[in-house]
């Protein structure tokens, strides 16, 4: 029997408190740089912590770490639940 596909979704979609793992990174190479050089790399653990009032930014927990991104960000990152 083969193993279940992941339901992947981008981050800016996710609900505070919910945790996953990233996936995959989209956008141009300067911008996927910038995130992994965050953290933000697949196979890591994340956790929503919160939204601005108007949604914009989102802050997250990573690797210990607590980062805020705008929301256009947030969608370029696929994460898995």
């Amino acid at each position: 029997m083969s193993d279940p596909v992941p339901v992947l979704e981008t981050l800016d979609r996710m609900q505070a408190g919910a945790h996953g793992i990233v996936a995959r990174l989209d956008g141009d190479p300067a911008v996927r740089r910038r995130l992994m050089e965050l953290g933000l790399v697949p196979g890591t653990p994340i956790e929503l912590i919160r939204r601005a009032p108007l949604g914009d930014p989102i802050e997250l927990a990573v690797r210990g770490v607590h980062l805020s991104l705008r929301r256009t960000e947030a969608s370029l990152i696929h994460v898995s639940r």
